[in-house]
């Protein structure tokens, strides 16, 4: 089939069919024409690109667990070393939620001082990345 069919078939957008080939998750064959052609387990294959993709692993983790992925919500089964990848990238996650829950709290604790010392009485900080929002 060709990239369009498999779009249409998927749900996904050719760009990203082509940004997922580039990537080494998909694979395509070229016709004399230079077209892409992809056989019928594409299709199960981007499913399950997109079911990865949702639970938030990097295309680099995809393609180093593809191979171990059944299904069309992939249960990974018998490759080594994939529970220690797994268990690396749930870290790297953690690792992140810590550091947006400080970030969350630190700005929480400036809020409350700024409007406990009145906030309105302070001009508006030119060059500011915060967006200005009315609560």
């Amino acid at each position: 089939m060709r990239i369009g069919e498999l779009s249409r078939r998927t749900g996904v957008h050719t760009h990203q069919l082509r940004y997922y080939e580039a990537q080494g998750l998909l694979e395509a064959e070229r016709g004399a024409n230079g077209y892409r052609a992809y056989d019928e387990s594409a299709v199960l294959r981007v499913r399950q690109i997109r079911h990865l993709l949702g639970a938030g692993l990097s295309s680099e983790d995809i393609a180093y667990l593809l191979p171990c992925a059944v299904g069309e919500v992939p249960e990974l089964v018998g490759c080594p070393d994939l529970l220690a990848a797994m268990r690396s990238r749930l870290r790297r996650l953690d690792e992140q939620a810590e550091r947006i829950t400080r970030s969350r709290e630190a700005l929480s604790v400036y809020i409350d001082a700024a409007e406990r010392m009145g906030a309105e009485a302070y001009p508006p900080f030119e060059g500011s990345t915060l967006e200005a929002t009315s609560a």
